[in-house]
């Protein structure tokens, strides 16, 4: 009878042999989100592995196993911060007309985006760097701010070679200028500026880009 009773259990529906221990499963997308968001308000040093086990829902092992080690999963929620959150400034400046006007809707953008409500305000890319003491992802870091400083260059001496701009602009120091103007307003938003604050400053920085 006792027999009879373990062979109709093992045979229910909805029980199957091997089942007992293995990880729940997650949804990736979900996971990879939440670990963003987490490294987006806390920075990538502040955020320890097990904050983000936390926060994804996950155990460390399915971590491992989906992302890779902490910096693994950064580099991957980097790419993702930039295909959703952090395309708005190259989309300007491929879009606009002029260097000018592309540094215009950049600035702006930027003062909507970093205020946004429903998440962290500022850049992932500039506030990540904040105190991080691990050299691959503070070149990795630099190498993006660079890259976004170089195509506003290169846009600009675009104008200037086509005489949009005027043949003595400095190229690299405008470049920099607007920058340095974005970089700011990303730890002004995180300060607590608003997005109309952050707008005044965006016309004060175009206030020096040269005329043709």
């Amino acid at each position: 009878m006792v027999s009879s009773e373990k062979s109709a259990r093992a045979g229910a529906p909805g029980r199957r042999a091997g089942t007992r221990g293995r990880p729940r499963s997650f949804d990736r997308a979900t996971a990879l989100e939440k670990a963003l968001m987490a490294f987006w308000e806390h920075g990538y040093e502040a955020t320890s592995v097990s904050d983000l086990t936390r926060v994804m829902d996950i155990g460390a092992p399915s971590l491992y196993a989906a992302f890779g080690d902490k910096r693994s999963l950064f580099e991957e929620v980097v790419q993702e911060y930039g295909a959703r959150y952090g395309s708005f400034g190259a989309r300007a400046l491929a879009e606009e007309p002029t260097a000018r006007a592309g540094a215009a809707r950049m600035l702006r953008e930027a003062a909507a985006e970093y205020t946004a409500p429903g998440r962290p305000h500022g850049c992932l890319v500039v506030h990540a760097a904040a105190n991080c003491s691990t050299p691959e992802v503070e070149e990795s870091l630099r190498r993006r701010r660079n890259a976004n400083i170089a195509e506003i260059k290169s846009r600009i001496e675009a104008d200037v070679a086509a005489g949009v701009l005027p043949p003595d602009t400095d190229a690299t120091a405008l470049a920099r200028h607007t920058g340095a103007m974005i970089q700011g307003m990303s730890q002004q938003a995180r300060d607590g500026a608003s997005r109309a604050e952050l707008e005044t400053l965006a016309e004060i920085a175009l206030a020096v880009w040269p005329r043709a």
